[in-house]
């Protein structure tokens, strides 16, 4: 947030009428691309959803828990664990909803823990996730473990320990609570990709709340099949090759996210990503041949060399067209005139375009952003971008300050001497040097406006 042997033979061909679905995915892509960047919608992605707001974010977890549960790694214990810890042979349909209540309680509970720590300790992690050396370490782990999906080669716990992990718990409701809280050690080779996203994330709001609250989520999705099961004794489908798929799609999302993290050190990967229509047809036509190739519905396990390398091939053209096409919805196609600060000197980076807005006497604009900072990214493309903002900034000084390496002597002094907390943060000074107004928070282009045509 425990497997049973799965057949070792080659993954046959999808039918025909996977290829009519791979290119009904692309057609639905080249359509939202078209969409107008002001109407276009999120994403997917987790870093998205969190500059939407804890709601959204929170369902994405959710959705992530959920759409791991219907791994190998889990879907297939969900009988037999429903089974130990007695939710089959209750008496009552309540019963059963306890003890299935009990088991996700377990799950949470094991769970939360971990967002509350990422939270708490954001700051220390989150000046870590800002290291190139982190940042490749990290998407290096996410490409590894997409691998594992693709069936590359299998990423497991010891059979020993799984077995004796799955007999830790028992049957009644307090071994329905201690099995479900030792459920994500059993299925950690599937969650834990998107567990170290979702950390990865949690980090950078240095919220506790917010964490314990993403983490709950995830694990109530990762519980779901297991309360459906217990509480109304449903059947679930068999397992087949429709879980390879679902293993595929969740390594082609965490590749997709290994690129973004590498593209936050070395923007140079997010350098083709353009706008216009023809840019994203090639990337939906990339991400359409690489569905066709094999990307979901072929596996590197079992197969012969011609189906591995159709396989590797579909994946390449697949991530790197979902890739660009994201990079270049989230690329704004234009901002104010940035200036870059004073890199001369001891004192803050700022002390340069203050003193020359003082001289000239005009406004100021100071904007503190960082790589990682996905609402940063949210107000280039939005805010920043609309031309009547843009018209009104043209009398200011603006200076861009980039904090994300936190370390620098000169980037701590700007920050504290700007009293600069987090992230976003948007600072306006008048001609006279004092501080007019601050935003600490993503702001729309309306209010941003008003505020820039009160500032004198």
């Amino acid at each position: 947030m425990s497997r049973p042997p799965v057949s070792r033979s080659p993954v046959p061909a999808a039918p025909p009428r996977l290829h009519w679905t791979a290119l009904a995915v692309a057609v639905t892509l080249s359509l939202l691309a078209s969409v107008p960047a002001a109407a276009a919608p999120s994403d997917g992605g987790f870093a998205e959803a969190l500059s939407q707001g804890p709601l959204y974010a929170t369902l994405a977890a959710f959705a992530s828990g959920l759409l791991v549960s219907f791994t190998p790694c889990v879907y297939p214990m969900v009988a037999v664990t429903v089974s130990v810890f007695g939710a089959r042979s209750v008496k009552s349909r309540f019963e059963g909803f306890l003890l299935s209540a009990a088991f996700v309680g377990g799950i949470v509970l094991m769970f939360v823990p971990l967002g509350v720590v990422a939270g708490l300790t954001g700051g220390v992690f989150g000046s870590l996730l800002s290291s190139p050396w982190v940042i490749v370490s990290l998407s290096a782990l996410f490409l590894v473990m997409a691998a594992s999906m693709f069936g590359a080669f299998e990423l497991d716990l010891p059979s020993g320990l799984k077995n004796r992990l799955a007999s830790s718990g028992g049957s009644g409701f307090w071994g329905a609570l201690v099995l479900g809280m030792i459920c994500g050690p059993i299925a950690a080779p599937c969650t834990g990709p998107f567990l170290t996203g979702i950390l990865a994330w949690i980090t950078k709001t240095q919220s506790a709340g917010l964490g314990a609250g993403l983490m709950a989520a995830f694990a109530i999705g990762l519980g779901v099949p297991f309360f459906l099961v217990g509480t109304f004794a449903l059947q679930l489908p068999k397992s087949g090759r429709w879980m390879m798929h679902v293993k595929s799609v969740l390594g082609l999302v965490l590749v997709v996210v290994a690129l973004y993290f590498l593209s936050t050190a070395y923007p140079v990967l997010a350098a083709p990503a353009g706008h216009g229509l023809v840019f994203r047809v090639i990337c939906v036509a990339l991400i359409a041949g690489g569905l066709a190739l094999g990307a979901i519905h072929k596996s590197f396990e079992g197969a012969s060399l011609p189906v591995q390398f159709q396989k590797g091939i579909g994946v390449v053209l697949t991530t790197a067209g979902a890739f660009l096409l994201l990079m270049g919805w989230m690329k704004p196609e234009r901002t104010l005139a940035w200036e870059s600060p004073a890199q001369t000197g001891q004192g803050p980076l700022t002390e340069q375009a203050q003193k020359r807005a003082l001289e000239e006497s005009r406004p100021l604009i100071v904007d503190f952003t960082a790589a990682w900072c996905v609402a940063c990214k949210e107000m280039e493309k939005e805010t920043f971008a609309d031309v009547r903002v843009q018209q009104e900034a043209g009398r200011f000084v603006a200076v861009r300050v980039d904090v994300t390496d936190d370390e620098d002597p000169r980037v701590k002094a700007t920050t504290s001497a700007h009293a600069v907390l987090g992230l976003p943060t948007v600072i306006l000074f008048g001609s006279d040097g004092g501080e007019a107004k601050r935003f600490n928070s993503k702001v729309e282009a309306e209010d941003f406006l008003a505020a820039l045509e009160r500032v004198n």
